[in-house]
C-alpha cells in the first residue's frame, strides 16, 4: 500500500488522531488532553451511554456515532475511514501522549525521508504501578502512519496495523493506563478471553481442558521467569497470575464452544 495523501509544498504534514470508544467517560477527557496539538480529532463512539461522546465534543473531537460493534479492527477502521489528515496518529482512550512523545511526532513527519509506518514503545500500568518486565514494556505497537499506507486487521481483538513497508522505532514512551483495580482486570479477563477463544475457533484451533492447563501454565512460566516479571515486585506475581488466569479462561471457553457446536450438530 502507498499513501493517498500528501501535504501541498512548504506546509506541514496534517495530523490526525483517531481512536474508539464505548462508555470512557472517565478516561476520555485526559486522553484528547494529550492530543490537542493535533490538527483534527476523530473519535467513533460505540453509543455510550455515559457521556464520552459529549466530553469529546466539547473538547474540539468530530464524534460519529456508530451503535453495532464490529470488532476492534473494523471499528478501528471506519475511524480511520473518517480522517483527513497526511498522517494518523492511532490512540486508545486508555492512553496518553505525553508532551515529549508529541514533540518526536511532529519531527519525524517533518522528515523528508520519513517511512510509511512507525512504532511506539508502550509503558503500561496495573492496578497503579507500570510494568516494565513480563513481557509487557516495551510492547510495540505500530500508531503512526501515513494515512493510505496501512489498515487494520479485521480482528475482533487484539487487532493489529497491517502495512506493506518497512516501519520505523520511536524512542518516546506511549503511556497506557490499562488496568486501574482487580475489577478492571477481572472485567477484561472474562471479556478478552471470550473474544479470544472465539477468535481461536474461527482458526480451526481445538481445545481441551489440559490444553487449557497447559497453556496458562506456559503463560505464567513465560511471563514471570522468562521474561522476568518478579523484578515488577508482587505486582508481577500478580500480573503473571493473572496472564496465566485470562489464558485458562481462554481455551477453556474454546472447549465449551467445541462442545456447544457439536451438540447442536447432533
Amino acid at each position: 500500500m502507498r499513501s493517498e495523501s500528501g501535504s501541498a509544498a512548504g506546509t506541514a504534514p496534517r495530523i490526525s488522531a483517531i481512536l474508539i470508544t464505548r462508555n470512557e467517560a472517565r478516561n476520555i477527557a485526559d486522553c484528547l488532553a494529550g492530543l490537542l496539538w493535533c490538527d483534527e480529532i476523530v473519535v467513533v463512539d460505540g453509543a455510550s451511554t455515559d457521556g464520552t461522546a459529549d466530553v469529546a465534543r466539547r473538547l474540539g473531537a468530530r464524534v460519529e456515532i456508530r451503535a453495532d460493534w464490529p470488532g476492534f479492527g473494523p471499528q478501528k477502521n471506519r475511524a480511520l475511514d473518517l480522517a483527513g489528515g497526511d498522517w494518523v496518529l492511532s490512540i486508545d482512550a486508555d492512553e496518553r501522549v505525553t508532551p515529549a512523545l508529541a514533540a518526536e511526532i511532529r519531527s519525524v513527519v517533518l522528515r523528508p525521508d520519513a517511512l510509511d509506518a512507525y512504532s511506539l514503545p508502550r509503558l503500561s500500568s496495573y492496578c497503579g504501578q507500570f510494568m516494565r518486565h513480563g513481557g509487557w514494556y516495551p510492547d510495540r505497537v505500530v500508531r503512526l502512519f501515513r494515512r493510505g499506507s496501512a489498515r487494520f486487521s479485521d480482528d475482533i481483538v487484539h487487532e493489529s496495523v497491517r502495512t506493506d513497508g518497512p516501519v520505523g522505532r520511536l524512542r518516546h514512551d506511549l503511556l497506557h493506563i490499562s488496568y486501574r483495580s482487580l475489577d478492571d482486570v477481572l472485567d477484561k479477563m472474562n471479556r478478552y478471553s471470550s473474544a479470544g477463544a472465539t477468535k481461536l475457533l474461527d482458526r480451526g484451533r481445538r481445545g481441551s481442558v489440559a490444553s487449557a492447563f497447559g497453556h496458562a501454565a506456559w503463560a505464567f512460566a513465560r511471563a514471570y521467569l522468562l521474561r522476568r516479571g518478579f523484578l515488577d515486585g508482587r505486582l508481577g506475581f500478580v500480573l503473571a497470575c493473572a496472564i496465566a488466569q485470562e489464558t485458562w479462561y481462554r481455551y477453556l471457553k474454546l472447549w465449551l464452544l467445541q462442545r456447544h457446536q457439536t451438540d447442536a450438530g447432533r
